[in-house]
């Protein structure tokens, strides 16, 4: 019998020398993707289209001119106003993993010479929850734009307000938006790109109110969750329902703009709509 048995596939066996993190699988198509590959696509699918998360630095990295990027109020991170329990413990732990001081990388940047500040949330802290230190980050960046006449881009990645900093990272909702309204008094533009997910509170707050308001395909867009929403409305939601391309269609985002366009869209708004071309 042992002859005729069949032989185990390839793929089944292990070396102990094969190295790990090599290959990441698409959750749409299930495609096995070797990560330079991913790499050269911007962190796309190159079967499907389906978008990977991106940390934060290589998104700036995708979008700036070369060497523009210069980053601003780096080393803010969060006190434990309320004494919540763990939460300092937390986000040491979150920082030293993932080389980041909160959920939001700002700075200076150019894009195709136009100048503009940029705020680009990181899921993988906190699962990009907002804090007082992003609110912070976020308003002085506005702020910054105004003082020197540059353009705002915030790119959102988030599950919403932060729960360990309670009525304090519900305040940054307004605080950003008071920002942004001043930023529209000066006559500046401001780009809102949301990618998966944005939700919650920075949903109902800066990601929405952009002059031109942007979406990666399939990122999910809401304020809560489709249960919670299922079970407070009683009702059946639409096929779809908080996907971009549901947001699309009923007026909430502009354009589905794929990952590999981007950069020079934004070049195209920017130098439409910031005074004088600048």
């Amino acid at each position: 019998m042992g002859i005729f048995s069949k032989p185990r596939l390839r793929s089944h066996d292990r070396r102990e020398d094969m190295p790990e993190g090599l290959w990441n699988k698409c959750p749409d198509c299930g495609a096995m993707i070797h990560n330079l590959e991913l790499q050269q696509n911007f962190q796309v699918c190159p079967h499907c289209t389906h978008h990977f998360l991106i940390d934060s630095r290589d998104r700036i990295l995708m979008l700036a001119d070369s060497g523009s990027f210069e980053e601003t109020d780096a080393g803010l991170v969060s006190a434990n106003p309320l004494g919540f329990q763990g939460y300092a413990e937390k986000t040491a732990i979150l920082s030293e993993k993932t080389g980041l001081d909160d959920a939001v990388v700002s700075g200076r940047l150019a894009l195709g010479g136009h100048k503009a500040m940029i705020a680009v949330m990181d899921f993988k802290f906190f699962a990009g929850s907002m804090g007082s230190v992003v609110g912070e980050k976020i308003t002085r960046a506005i702020e910054t734009a105004i003082a020197e006449k540059r353009g705002v881009i915030i790119v959102s990645a988030s599950s919403g307000a932060r729960m360990q900093e309670g009525m304090l990272s519900l305040m940054q909702m307004a605080k950003t938006c008071g920002a942004l309204a001043r930023l529209s008094e000066a006559r500046l533009p401001y780009i809102s790109l949301m990618t998966h997910p944005t939700t919650g509170g920075v949903t109902a707050s800066f990601a929405t109110i952009g002059d031109v308001n942007l979406a990666e395909p399939k990122c999910m867009i809401g304020f809560a969750g489709p249960r919670v929403v299922k079970e407070t409305t009683h009702q059946n939601l639409p096929p779809g329902f908080q996907t971009a391309e549901f947001m699309l269609e009923h007026g909430l985002i502009d354009a589905i703009m794929p990952r590999v366009q981007l950069r020079e869209r934004l070049i195209s708004l920017l130098g439409y709509m910031m005074p004088g071309g600048n």
